[in-house]
C-alpha cells in the first residue's frame, strides 16, 4: 500500500508546530499503526530527510495508553475500543490522506510532536486515587467478601488504562470518565469506603484545578473510550459528589 501522511511536528512546548506530509511505499495492510510510524521514522533518518516523528508507547498490547494519537479525528483512530497500537493500516483505504496529531487539551501540553504531557492524571490519581491500609503481611483473600456484581462493576471501572482518549473526544477537554472511573472502582469496594467522601473531595478539586473542562453529557468520552467505560461512573461520582458537599455519608 502506498501511505500519505499529514503528522503534527512541534520542536519542544514553546515552539510553533505544523502538519508536514510525508509518503510511504510498500506499506504492508497488516502492519500495525506503530509499527508503520517505525518504518516512516527509518525512511526519515536513512534517508535523511527530517527527524524522526517523536511519538509515545510501551506496552504496544493496548494496555498501557501511552500510544495516544489523533487519527483522522479520532483518538485512537476508526478501530472501536481499540487502542492506537491495536489499529492496523488495514483500517485504511490506499490513497487516502491519515492525518496525525497529539491529544488538544490545555491540561495535556504539547511535548514534542506527537507526544503529550499527562502527567496531570497522576497528579489527580495522587490526589486520592488509592486506599490507605496497612501494608504488612497479605490478609486472607476471602476474609472481606464482595458481591460479584459489584466486584464486576468494579473490575470494568479498573479497566480504565488513563489514556486521555476521554479528554480528547470532549469538546470541553473533560477529565470526569476518567475521574469517575477511578472513584468508582474503590467506591464500590469494602477497602475503599472509608476514604470514599474525602476521595471524590479531593480528586474533583484536583481535576478542575488542573485546568480540565466539566461534562455536557453529549457521550463523546464512552464512544471513543478504547476500554468502553461507561459514563455511568460519571452519575455515580455526582452523586457522591453531591452527598460529600452536603455532609451525606451512605453509600450512593
Amino acid at each position: 500500500m502506498k501511505i500519505k501522511l499529514k503528522i503534527w511536528r512541534q520542536k519542544n512546548a514553546k515552539a510553533k508546530g505544523k502538519f508536514v506530509t510525508y509518503m510511504l511505499d510498500d506499506v504492508s495492510p497488516e502492519m500495525s499503526f506503530l509499527e508503520m510510524l517505525d518504518a516512516l521514522n527509518t525512511k526519515l533518518i536513512t534517508e535523511n530527510i527530517d527527524e524522526p516523528v517523536a511519538f509515545e508507547h510501551d506496552c504496544r498490547e493496548g494496555i498501557c495508553g501511552c500510544c495516544s494519537l489523533y487519527i483522522n479525528g479520532q483518538p485512537h483512530g476508526p478501530g472501536e475500543k481499540t487502542t492506537t497500537c491495536e489499529l492496523h493500516i488495514r483500517s485504511f483505504k490506499e490513497g487516502k490522506t491519515i492525518i496525525v496529531e497529539p491529544w488538544r487539551a490545555k491540561a495535556f501540553p504539547v511535548v514534542k510532536d506527537l507526544i503529550v504531557d499527562r502527567n496531570a492524571f497522576d497528579k489527580i490519581i495522587a490526589a486520592g486515587g488509592f486506599i490507605s491500609v496497612n501494608a504488612s503481611s497479605a490478609s486472607e483473600a476471602n476474609s472481606i467478601l464482595v458481591n460479584k456484581e459489584k466486584s464486576d462493576e468494579a473490575f470494568n471501572s479498573a479497566s480504565c488504562i488513563g489514556c486521555g482518549a476521554c479528554v480528547a473526544a470532549c469538546k470541553n477537554a473533560s477529565a470526569m470518565l476518567f475521574v469517575s472511573a477511578k472513584i468508582r472502582q474503590f467506591d464500590l469496594l469494602e477497602q475503599g469506603k472509608v476514604e470514599k467522601i474525602k476521595r471524590v473531595q479531593k480528586m474533583v478539586a484536583k481535576m478542575d484545578e488542573l485546568g480540565f473542562g466539566n461534562c455536557t453529557n453529549t457521550y463523546a468520552c464512552e464512544a471513543e473510550c478504547p476500554k468502553g467505560i461507561k459514563v455511568v461512573n460519571i452519575a455515580h461520582m455526582n452523586r457522591l459528589f453531591i452527598a460529600a458537599k452536603v455532609g451525606g455519608q451512605k453509600e450512593v
